[in-house]
């Protein structure tokens, strides 16, 4: 069967996806020369439990798409709420500067991550497989090591970032 064309636009589409909240992620790996390569991305989700996988998505347009094709491993940050100025340093920018005078470290794995204690969890992950869906790819990972916190998490909702209450709001500036 095929699906019927949308009575809507891409802008009215984006707002009522905005009305379902997510978390916040940085997603990292590193090119083929090793260098640090990493994104915000909020299109974060589980899977399966037995085993252990999850899925992210990235635009096929994105500039650190062909990195993320070509490694086989990567780690996914859950961002707390006080981490939203590395949220949007990793939404904006070049690769460089994203990961300038930020602390790197190795998961167990030895795949390249933030070497930042305050982060809700991580997952290291195999990456799996890579699924065409529209303007986006789907990555499946298969959680190989992971960590968590009890931080408040940083949220994503309506186009724009979320503090949990505990948190001050965002300034206008």
């Amino acid at each position: 069967m095929i699906a019927t064309p949308p009575d809507f636009d891409a802008d009215f589409f984006r707002s009522a996806l905005g009305r379902f909240a997510t978390g916040v992620t940085i997603i990292t790996t590193e090119t083929d020369d090793h260098r640090p390569v990493g994104l915000t991305i909020s299109s974060f989700n589980s899977v399966s439990l037995e085993p252990p996988i999850v899925l992210w998505s990235l635009s096929k347009a994105a500039s650190s798409l062909r990195h993320f094709l070509r490694t086989q491993r990567y780690v996914i940050h859950v961002l707390a709420a006080p981490q939203l100025h590395l949220a949007k340093r990793f939404a904006y920018g070049a690769q460089a500067e994203r990961f300038s005078g930020l602390a790197l470290t190795r998961a167990p794995g030895g795949t390249l991550m933030l070497d930042d204690p305050d982060c809700a969890a991580w997952f290291e992950c195999h990456n799996l497989i890579q699924h065409e869906a529209g303007d986006h790819l789907v990555f499946i990972g298969q959680v190989e090591r992971c960590h968590r916190n009890f931080s408040q998490p940083l949220v994503y909702h309506a186009g724009d970032f979320d503090l949990t209450p505990s948190t001050e709001p965002l300034s206008n500036d």
